[in-house]
């Protein structure tokens, strides 16, 4: 994959995606996510948080991906990209068949693809104001853009928490390491869409990575 960092372009090469789930800071943030994920017959987690290891070739910087059914939908979150020594942050969507949570939340985050934006930010860069980075996501829905998400890092556990707890800089030394580190809660409840757009702003150094990408539900063979 080909990413952009500061106008030069960095090939990596994954060899490891995790997902980090139920990130949540506040304890109430996080049983109001166990709820919206309870009413679509999800179980409630063992352990907060927990680490899903996914196969490192559904991230993707596609615009478009292809699900089955029409249960699915996505999540934004910041995106941790390790690659020998160096670390930079970027955006994905841990896009997830909630039909399929309901059974098995690790087989529901392996059946999807993750897309991600093609700019990552160096860490040392945003190190030191990383609860101010804001993210939001929308939705096309009812022929407009909706607001689905919304919120700034402060509200996840801490970044370099979940590195430690996940063991990603360890699995690092084999390759490059990618992981998505939670979300926040759905304004209006969790439901699919077929088109997502989602942002993550620096406020203090004034940028913006964005992407955007439609669902495509593959069709039954008769």
């Amino acid at each position: 994959m080909l990413f952009s960092v500061n106008g030069r372009t960095l090939p990596i090469a994954f060899s490891n995606l995790i997902v980090a789930g139920w990130t949540g800071r506040n304890a109430d943030a996080i049983a109001h996510h166990i709820e919206e994920l309870a009413a679509l017959g999800v179980a409630p987690p063992s352990t907060t948080p927990l680490y899903y290891r996914v196969s490192a070739p559904l991230l993707t910087q596609a615009s478009e991906i292809e699900v089955v059914g029409a249960d699915s939908s996505g999540e934004v979150e910041p995106l941790i990209v390790q690659t020998g020594a160096e670390r930079y942050l970027g955006m994905a969507s841990d896009h997830t068949d909630r039909a399929l949570e309901a059974h098995s939340v690790a087989m529901s985050k392996q059946v999807c693809a993750k897309p991600c934006a093609t700019a990552l930010w160096p860490w040392a860069e945003v190190e030191d104001h990383l609860e101010e980075i804001e993210m939001r996501s929308y939705i096309f829905e009812g022929g407009d853009w909706v607001l689905y998400q919304e919120g700034t890092l402060a509200s996840i556990r801490p970044l370099t928490d979940l590195i430690d707890g996940s063991g990603l800089a360890d699995l690092a030394q084999n390759g490059a390491v990618g992981m998505l580190c939670g979300t926040f809660g759905a304004i209006g409840g969790v439901r699919p869409a077929p088109r997502f757009r989602m942002e993550m702003r620096d406020p203090v150094l004034g940028r913006t990575i964005t992407h955007e990408y439609d669902s495509v539900s593959l069709a039954d063979i008769a």
